[in-house]
C-alpha cells in the first residue's frame, strides 16, 4: 500500500487559511442575511407564499411593477371610445392624444365639435368612473383642420379661418 499523498501547496494555503479564518462561505453580507432571514422560503414545499396565483393577478403585478397601468389605461380608452361617447358620436370624433390629463379630441366638423363640448362633464365623469387609471382630468375639443389660403411673401392677413368644409 502506497503512502498518502501530500496535499498540493496552494490546497495546504486555502485550508491553512479556512483554519485561521473559518469557512468563506459562512462569512460576509450574503451569509449574514441567509442566517437572519432563516430559512429560505423557496425550499420550503408548502410554505407562505407559495400557493398558486391567476393569470389575471399576475399581468395586473407585472402592469404595476413596469409602469404601464396608464398607457394600457389610456389605449384601452381610445379603443372603447364608441361606448364612452356612444357610435354615432365616435363616427365623427377621434380622441388624438392626452397632453397634461387633457383628453384631446379631433371632431369632423365644427357642429361636432360644439356637441361633444356640450357633453364634457358626462364624457368626463364616464371617463373617471371606467378609466381612473388614464389621468383623464380635462377634455379639450378641437373642429376639422382648415386649410389656409395663405401664400406668397406679400399676402394680406384676412379675417381669419372659417368654417367653409363642415
Amino acid at each position: 500500500m502506497p503512502a498518502p499523498r501530500k496535499p498540493a501547496e496552494p490546497s495546504r494555503v486555502y485550508q491553512h487559511f479556512k483554519a485561521i479564518f473559518g469557512d468563506p462561505s459562512k462569512r460576509g453580507l450574503d451569509a449574514r442575511r441567509r442566517r437572519a432571514a432563516g430559512q429560505d422560503p423557496d425550499s420550503v414545499p408548502y410554505g407562505k407564499g407559495r400557493e398558486p396565483t391567476g393569470l389575471g393577478d399576475v399581468m395586473g403585478a407585472l402592469t404595476a411593477e413596469l409602469g404601464w397601468t396608464e398607457p394600457l389605461a389610456r389605449s384601452e380608452l381610445f379603443v372603447d371610445w364608441p361606448s364612452v361617447v356612444g357610435d354615432e358620436l365616435a363616427k365623427h370624433s377621434t380622441p388624438v392624444t392626452i397632453e397634461d390629463g387633457a383628453l384631446v379630441i379631433r371632431c369632423d366638423s365644427t357642429a361636432w365639435a360644439t356637441q361633444l363640448r356640450l357633453m364634457r362633464g358626462t364624457v368626463t365623469t364616464t371617463i373617471a368612473q371606467r378609466y381612473p387609471a388614464a389621468g383623464v382630468e380635462s377634455i379639450r375639443v378641437s373642429g376639422p383642420d382648415a386649410p389656409t389660403w395663405k401664400r406668397g411673401l406679400r399676402s394680406v392677413q384676412g379675417r381669419g379661418p372659417r368654417d367653409t368644409y363642415g
